[in-house]
């Protein structure tokens, strides 16, 4: 539960690769993702050509820290799952896992919302070549954290409705 309560938006990365270790850990935690009806659609493609970075980077106005990150990785969603309206929610749920691992190693990273902008999500397929089944799902530029701060406490009592 630790990185739950520690886990923020990192958009400035130390000059350092991240361990292919480290890496496969996190999307091991994302794949532990409950899904519907367990359909699992997920892809996911780990970037660390700098072009791409680059070019990812310019996929929506606050996307920029993708170029200076070591790496990033896209999930994507296959549209052939079982249960397609419930993709993006399964995806979802996915991001989140991956992005607690990744505090959980060490690193820190931030989701950028790429779907469900149609425009976006053509964008990111067209830079990695994705085939026609997938469709990208978010872009999350990781590393290790040049920058820390204390995460907000979001806890609202108000927001909070007991019925019983």
């Amino acid at each position: 539960m630790n990185s739950i309560f520690h886990r923020i938006s990192v958009r400035k990365y130390q000059d350092k690769p991240v361990e292919k270790e480290k890496i496969e850990q996190i999307l091991r935690a994302a794949m532990q993702a409950p899904s519907a009806t367990n359909q699992q659609p997920w892809e996911f493609y780990v970037v660390t050509d700098r072009e791409k970075l680059e070019a990812l980077s310019r996929v929506h106005p606050y996307a920029g820290m993708t170029k200076d990150a070591p790496a990033a990785i896209v999930p994507a969603y296959r549209k052939d799952c079982r249960l397609p309206p419930f993709a993006q929610i399964d995806m979802a749920i996915c991001l989140e896992n991956l992005w607690l691992e990744t505090d959980a190693q060490g690193l820190g990273g931030v989701w950028l919302g790429i779907a469900p902008a149609e425009g976006r999500m053509k964008l990111v397929e067209k830079i990695l070549n994705m085939p026609e089944n997938l469709r990208a799902f978010a872009i999350f530029p990781f590393g290790y954290p040049a920058e820390e701060r204390p995460q907000q406490d979001r806890f609202d009592t108000s927001r909070i409705h007991w019925v019983g």
